[in-house]
Parts: C-alpha cells; sequence; structure tokens
C-alpha cells in the first residue's frame, strides 16, 4: 500500500566523498568530469553539464563489431538493462565508440538512486560483455 512507504532524508555529502564513501575510486578528469572505478569493473565517467550528469561507460571502437547479428542483439538488450542504453559516441567522427549511457538531473539527488544507476551499470557491463565476447 502506497500509504505505508517512507522516506528517509539525510544530509547531504559531496558527489565526490560519496562515491569514495561507496568503495569507488574516483579520478577528477577536467573540471565537469571524473571517472570512477570500483575493483575489476570498468570505470564510469561521469560529466556534469546543464543540470544533468551524464554517466557513460566506453565499451569497445565500432570499427571492431560490423555483423549486423551484433548490432541487432546490442538493440535488444537495450530492453533488458533500462534505465541504461546501448549507444554510439560518435563525439570522434575518426573514432566511435560502443557506449552504455545514462542520465540524471543533478539536483535532489538520492543516494538509493546514484547507487542503482552504478549497480545497473555492473550488471548491463556483465551482460554486453557476453554479447561481445561470441562476436568480437
Amino acid at each position: 500500500m502506497v500509504a505505508n512507504v517512507q522516506v528517509h532524508s539525510r544530509g547531504e555529502t559531496p558527489f565526490i566523498q560519496f562515491l569514495e564513501d561507496h568503495d569507488f575510486e574516483v579520478q577528477q578528469i577536467t573540471d565537469s568530469v571524473i571517472q570512477a572505478s570500483r575493483i575489476d569493473e570498468l570505470p564510469v565517467f561521469i560529466n556534469h553539464k546543464d543540470g544533468q550528469l551524464y554517466f557513460e561507460v566506453d565499451l569497445a571502437a565500432t570499427n571492431e563489431i560490423g555483423s549486423k547479428e551484433l548490432y541487432y542483439k546490442l538493440l535488444d538488450i537495450n530492453t533488458q538493462i533500462l534505465p541504461l542504453s546501448v549507444g554510439i559516441d560518435s563525439t570522434d567522427p575518426d573514432n566511435p565508440k560502443l557506449v552504455l549511457v545514462e542520465s540524471r538531473e543533478s539536483q535532489n539527488l538520492d543516494e538509493n538512486e546514484i547507487l542503482s544507476v552504478l549497480n545497473a551499470f555492473e550488471l548491463a557491463i556483465d551482460k554486453i560483455e557476453n554479447i561481445l565476447t561470441d562476436h568480437v
């Protein structure tokens, strides 16, 4: 019953400290970009821009993959890894990358919200690695 749901509020913690308190190693890349990683996991790049936190994990260079079957499987897995999605980062047109992405508003962040996003990355990466190892 919805009436029985309780909301707990806690004090505010700086984002980097919050990540470090939850066993992430954090490296400052630029003023607005950090890299957060845990042991044996791919690093998550987090960019704070225009009031949003953009989370991204680089999975592979697109020149390493090319089969229609693989692209179909990657698009299909998007329905299984929500709220994340697989996409192509073509910021560098000479080196497009297969990426895993998600974004959140940077105002009123809840610790469970951030942890659920980061945990979703770990689970999704495992699923995607299984697909990539069959095709790369």
